[in-house]
C-alpha cells in the first residue's frame, strides 16, 4: 500500500512505496510525480530526476584512467538507483564491475522493484557482482583491489547520511580507499557540493592528481566528483 502525501508545491503528490527499518535506520522509498526518490533516515539521498552527475562519476574514472580502461576492474560505492551501475555496465571496457550496497531493500527494489527500469538490467550482467555490505566493513576486511574506486553513498564528504560514514572521509577510510585501488588507479567521490577541505585530506593521505569536476544544477551550488589517483 501506498501512502499519498501532498508535494510542497502542489504539483504533484509524493507516494512513500516501501518503507523499511534495518541495521542502519530507515530507508523509505517515495514515487514524487514520474520521478522515485529514495530517503535514508529522514535525509534525502537521491532521485530519478537527473542522472548527469552520477555517469560522471563512472566517466571521468574512466577517461583518467585512459588506454588503462581496456579490461579494468571498477568498484562501485553505493547502488542508489542505478544511474551510476547503468552506465559502466553500458561500457565495454569495464572487465569487472562490483556494487557494495548496505541496504538491502535498495537491491530489492533493482531486482523486483520500480527502480529496476534505472540499472537496465544492469544486475544481469555477467561482468557485474553485487555485494550486500557496509562499504566501510568491506574496505576494512581487505582482500580484492580495483583499478577504479567510484562512490556515492552519501550526500558528499561533508554530509553522511549516518554519522559512522564520516570515516571514510577521514585518514583511516582514505587510507583503506588507497590499499584498495591497485597502483595507477582512480577514486571518484560524488558530492552534492565542493569540499576543499576533502581535496586536501585526498593530498595528505597520499592521493595525487587531485581535482574537482562540476556539474551544474537546477538551483543552488552544482554538483561535484571529487578526483584523485594512487601513483603508479
Amino acid at each position: 500500500m501506498t501512502t499519498a502525501l501532498p508535494d510542497r508545491d502542489g504539483s504533484h503528490a509524493v507516494d512513500t512505496l516501501d518503507r523499511r527499518e534495518g541495521p542502519y535506520g530507515e530507508v523509505v522509498l517515495r514515487r514524487r510525480g514520474e520521478h522515485f526518490e529514495i530517503i535514508a533516515n529522514g535525509c534525502f539521498l537521491m532521485d530519478t530526476a537527473d542522472g548527469r552527475s552520477e555517469r560522471l562519476l563512472i566517466r571521468a574514472a574512466l577517461d583518467e584512467l585512459g588506454p588503462a580502461a581496456a579490461g579494468a576492474s571498477v568498484l562501485i560505492g553505493g547502488l542508489g538507483v542505478g544511474f551510476s551501475l547503468a552506465y559502466a555496465a553500458a561500457e565495454p571496457r569495464w572487465g569487472r564491475i562490483a556494487v557494495v550496497e548496505r541496504e538491502g531493500a535498495v537491491i530489492d527494489w533493482h531486482r523486483r522493484g520500480p527502480l529496476a527500469a534505472f540499472s537496465a538490467g544492469a544486475l544481469d550482467d555477467p561482468r557485474v557482482e553485487v555485494l550486500h555490505t557496509d562499504l566501510l566493513e568491506y574496505l576494512a576486511a581487505g582482500g580484492e583491489s580495483y583499478d577504479a574506486l567510484c562512490l556515492d553513498i552519501d550526500n558528499g564528504p561533508d554530509w553522511t547520511v549516518t554519522d559512522s560514514n564520516g570515516g571514510l572521509y577521514g585518514p583511516r577510510g582514505l587510507a583503506g580507499l588507497w590499499h584498495r585501488l591497485r597502483p595507477g588507479g582512480v577514486l571518484a567521490v560524488w558530492s552534492a557540493q565542493p569540499s576543499a577541505a576533502f581535496e586536501e585530506a585526498l593530498r595528505t593521505a597520499g592521493f595525487s592528481g587531485v581535482v574537482t569536476h562540476e556539474v551544474p544544477v537546477a538551483r543552488g551550488v552544482p554538483d561535484v566528483v571529487h578526483l584523485a589517483r594512487r601513483a603508479a
